[in-house]
């Protein structure tokens, strides 16, 4: 479980996180929402550690991270997967390498032993024999998949996905948001997805934080399409063409 209680942080005279309080609960797919300039990536970079908020606690389980020592700090980090929006991959490093790598900064295992979880997480993401191949010789698909196995082979408790399906197209992101949610479920991973794509807020969205000038405007599960009392949420979900129609469909009782 993450806990983040009054968080602030601002850029010179910019408050852009203006007193966020929520719970991200363990186990769950958990996204954060909101229009670009919102504070979402800012509060996702707080919660990493990147950004070092002004006033406000971020606690991880019973772990209050203002108050952590440097090591304490880099143990934490141990415990933290994360997913970025480019994949993020070494192009350099074949699949197999690119995973192992939070091995090798992390872990003590022998070549032997990291090999092993390699393998398992690969076969985990539906990768199988792709482990001599490189980024270039991959689809954007399986290179998100690989990115997602690189995040999770430390076996993280705390898991960090920001903007996972950009640049994918709608059939492909579905299949990565349902890895994510699986696996989320599967290894009881506290998992905050930082998104901008309403069908992945449908998919899997079983906590939801709605963002909008540095404030929580509204907090929930998958059901904020239909909070149209929400005049926030009515002017995000609302914003495209497709769901305005759906909108208007459930106004006629269709």
């Amino acid at each position: 479980m993450i806990k983040v209680e009054n968080l602030h942080k601002t850029f010179g005279e910019l408050d852009v996180l203006k007193g966020i309080s929520t719970t991200f609960e363990q186990g769950q797919t958990n996204l954060i929402i909101g229009q670009s300039g919102s504070g979402k990536t800012v509060f996702l970079k707080c919660m990493l550690g990147l950004f070092v908020p002004e006033k406000g606690n971020i606690c991880y389980g019973d772990m209050k991270y203002r108050e952590l020592t440097p090591s304490q700090k880099r143990e934490l980090r141990k415990q933290i997967g994360m997913v970025f929006q480019g994949g993020a991959l070494f192009d350099s490093m074949t699949v197999e390498q690119n995973v192992m790598f939070p091995l090798q900064m992390f872990s003590d295992g022998t070549k032997s032993e990291m090999l092993d979880r390699v393998n398992e997480v690969l076969k985990r993401v539906n990768l199988i024999n792709a482990n001599h191949k490189f980024p270039s010789e991959i689809s954007g698909g399986m290179q998100k998949r690989v990115s997602i196995a690189r995040a999770v082979v430390n076996r993280p408790k705390f898991l960090f996905c920001d903007e996972p399906n950009s640049g994918l197209d709608p059939k492909t992101a579905t299949v990565i948001d349902n890895l994510i949610q699986e696996i989320t479920h599967e290894f009881n991973i506290t998992t905050v997805v930082n998104t901008h794509d309403m069908n992945s807020v449908f998919e899997i969205g079983e906590k939801i934080v709605y963002l909008e000038n540095g404030k929580i405007a509204w907090e929930g599960d998958n059901t904020i399409i239909h909070k149209t009392d929400n005049e926030a949420v009515t002017r995000f979900v609302y914003s495209s063409e497709l769901y305005k129609k759906v909108r208007i469909a459930q106004q006629k009782g269709y």
